[in-house]
């Protein structure tokens, strides 16, 4: 960089929206109102109560939370004060969570009362946390007496002059976004400050953001930061909505309230809101991007035949969501309904800020390079990507970020095809992983709280076609001889060890799995039984 160069950091979105549009409504969370001059000046309060607490360079900050002010606000504050934020999923388990804490060294926790209280009741290990900082509860929600510091307590520690907008190295770490466990063990995903910048930008341009834009948060701000929607509508200086619980009704109700213009979400959003009693034609324009999965084209057209256009993403944690865009083609509009869904389920090419997606066969050259794989829609491969919209690496973890990143490009798992137009088309999983409603949950994971009961030798869990999810796990197990166990037992069971989410929605019991000849069990014969008839093995 030259002496007049400056780092990339989302944080300036920021100050630039508090200058420009001062009185612009920033954020709406309920009754509560802040414009950017007031989201701006919590922020630095938060900032500055940060600073006063220890929190400086790369100390860890983790948030259990829903889509509230607070923790949009968190999106800026904690970085602001030079720390990492460590966004949580709120429906993991106290275990999980516990996990996250340590391995991250998380040293504050900041939560909503009643998930914290869960925590507490659950008695696990939360040691190197020094403070626990309750967050404001939602309306109509009765207070959760506990031993926590309360956020507005904690804010009053801030004081002395305001942080400046910037930060010293734009590759910094901004935050650590803990995958699902699709091997077991949840990996901290790093993000940079220069990563979340450009990735917020790409979502400004394909989203279609701007002054007018009244964003309705349904996507889980903890998941990959939203998208890097958390400092892309703030960019574009729109309007947040916060939404603590998605449902039909609710963003029904948000969309008709406020005239939403956009949102974000898996294929399950857009089931509910075009299955929902409230459904009705829209009566102003709505942008929702789609991710998690590739939306059927029946979803679509539905969501167009509502009025709504859909803009279909595709990404992962490690690629801070969003890395691939379904552009759609002028020539697209003389096509009829089903074949334009058709091709706007594919995941498409590479966004406007990151590098091209590419699709690869298993061997390398002698020199190590990847090798494509034709380019006819019909050979299949693993897609591949790099750039700035790619994470740090892992936290804590070289060695699984040195397997990710075989011959410079990050391997998604992903197996797909390369169409003859330069567009990608996601087909199945390499990893044998279960997306459902947009969460991803380990197999091996259900898998070993399964082997946990007395009563079961044998399991295996493979993903299941879903109506209202897309796709659900579902398990095969083998019973020790003589035990008696019930189908209904055994899934509780599951959900005392684990989230209850990752719980099956069905369990069959089985005399013996198809194993290979050592011994491995042949999970892809059972996958392939569930999804029979189908092209695609892939709907969560």
């Amino acid at each position: 960089m030259t002496g007049l160069d400056v780092p990339l950091t989302p944080i300036r979105f920021l100050e630039r929206a508090g200058e420009v549009m001062p009185e612009k409504i920033a954020i709406i969370d309920g009754d509560r109102r802040w414009t950017y001059r007031e989201f701006a000046a919590e922020v630095q309060q938060l900032a500055k109560a940060l600073s006063a607490s220890g929190i400086g360079d790369g100390e860890r900050v983790a948030y259990l939370a829903t889509n509230s002010a607070e923790m949009l606000i968190a999106h800026y504050a904690v970085p602001l004060a030079r720390g990492v934020l460590v966004p949580i999923n709120t429906r993991l388990s106290p275990a999980e969570v516990g996990y996250i804490c340590r391995h991250s060294g998380s040293r504050l926790l900041f939560g909503e009362g009643e998930l914290l209280h869960r925590l507490r009741l659950a008695g696990r290990d939360f040691a190197g946390v020094d403070e626990w900082i309750e967050l404001p509860i939602a309306e109509a929600e009765p207070p959760v007496p506990m031993d926590t510091v309360g956020y507005a307590d904690f804010l009053t520690r801030g004081g002395g002059p305001d942080h400046r907008w910037e930060v010293d190295d734009e590759t910094r770490t901004i935050a650590i976004n803990y995958t699902s466990g699709t091997t077991g063990r949840p990996k901290g995903v790093m993000y940079s400050h220069r990563g979340a910048y450009l990735t917020a930008l790409g979502g400004v341009h394909h989203s279609g953001f701007s002054r007018s834009t009244k964003y309705l948060w349904t996507l889980p701000m903890f998941h990959c930061n939203g998208w890097c929607t958390t400092w892309a509508v703030t960019a574009a200086m729109g309007t947040h909505i916060c939404l603590r619980a998605v449902r039909a009704d609710t963003m029904w109700s948000a969309i008709d309230e406020h005239q939403i213009s956009h949102l974000n979400g898996a294929p399950t959003v857009l089931t509910m809101l075009a299955h929902a009693p409230e459904a009705h034609a829209l009566t102003a324009p709505l942008t929702i991007s789609n991710g998690g999965a590739p939306p059927s084209p029946t979803i679509i057209a539905a969501m167009r035949a509502m009025g709504a256009a859909v803009v279909h993403v595709y990404g992962l944690a490690e690629t801070y969501g969003p890395y691939a865009v379904c552009e759609p083609q002028p020539e697209w509009d003389q096509l009829d309904d089903e074949h334009q869904a058709q091709l706007m389920a594919r995941q498409g090419v590479g966004i406007l800020t990151g590098d091209p997606v590419r699709v690869v066969r298993e061997e390398l050259t002698p020199t190590g390079q990847l090798v494509d794989v034709a380019a006819d829609g019909t050979e299949m491969g693993e897609i591949v990507m790099r750039g700035n919209g790619v994470m740090k690496g892992y936290y804590k973890d070289e060695d699984s970020t040195r397997r990710a990143t075989v011959g410079g490009w990050f391997h998604s798992g992903d197996l797909g095809v390369m169409h003859p137009d330069g567009y990608v088309q996601l087909l199945d999983r390499a990893k044998d992983v279960v997306i459902s409603g947009g969460e991803n949950i380990s197999t091996i994971e259900v898998e070993h709280a399964l082997l946990a009961h007395e009563a079961v030798r044998e399991a295996a869990v493979v993903s299941t076609p879903d109506e209202k999810w897309g796709e659900r796990p579902k398990a095969f197990v083998v019973p020790v001889p003589g035990a008696r166990i019930e189908e209904s037992e055994l899934i509780a069971y599951v959900k005392s060890r684990i989230a209850h989410y990752k719980a099956p929605g069905a369990v069959e019991f089985v005399v013996d799995l198809p194993k290979t000849s050592t011994g491995k069990i042949r999970k892809a014969e059972l996958r392939d039984a569930e999804w029979k008839g189908r092209a695609v093995q892939i709907s969560g």
